[in-house]
């Protein structure tokens, strides 16, 4: 059964996208503690000593909303899996700029998830493996998504499946792929 919020959340969104600027100013009160929560996700993997805090990322993310003015979302889960891309953005960009300042300073490297223990999320390496990713979008948005939802925003299987429409199984499989496909083009094993 979807709860109230939820259901208010997807009419803001449908009322966002017919062009009402209110909309997003209403939606926001409902949306931040998930959103914050998404930003404490993607920084605790960061580097200890990370300027960012999740209120500044959530901050971020809600600019960049503003910016986009109308936005097709097609529900809630849509809306936080998008969410979870420009919150991924805000911190390659913060990546950018700190690469830019460091100039080859050392970095520590903290995995994302066990499974992706080979890859950093921070520094230049993030700046691959958002390339990479950009890059497998490309050949299959489907596989992008699940790696995104399950590893960045920290979904479980089961509700990246739900999330995708797909079954449990195939995601399985999509994220095997998907983690195969980036450690080779990060890595060129």
């Amino acid at each position: 059964m979807q709860n109230p919020a939820q259901g208010e959340i997807t009419q803001l969104l449908s009322r966002w996208e017919r062009g009402e600027p209110e909309a997003l100013e209403s939606l926001a009160p409902l949306v931040y503690d998930q959103l914050r929560a998404i930003a404490q996700g993607f920084l605790r993997n960061e580097r200890p000593d990370h300027t960012l805090q999740p209120t500044a990322v959530v901050n971020e993310v809600f600019l960049d909303l503003l910016r986009l003015r109308r936005l097709a979302l097609n529900d809630r889960a849509h809306f936080f899996a998008f969410s979870a891309q420009l919150t991924r953005r805000v911190l390659i960009d913060s990546a950018r700029k700190a690469k830019a300042e460091k100039r080859g300073l050392g970095w520590t490297r903290v995995p994302l998830d066990a499974e992706l223990a080979w890859l950093s999320h921070e520094g230049p390496e993030s700046l691959d493996l958002s390339a990479a990713l950009n890059e497998l979008r490309e050949f299959d948005p489907l596989k992008t998504r699940a790696v995104e939802l399950h590893y960045f925003l920290g979904c479980t299987v089961e509700e990246t499946a739900d999330v995708l429409q797909i079954s449990k199984r195939t995601l399985e499989r999509s994220l095997r792929f998907s983690l195969a496909w980036l450690r080779r083009r990060l890595y060129r094993v």
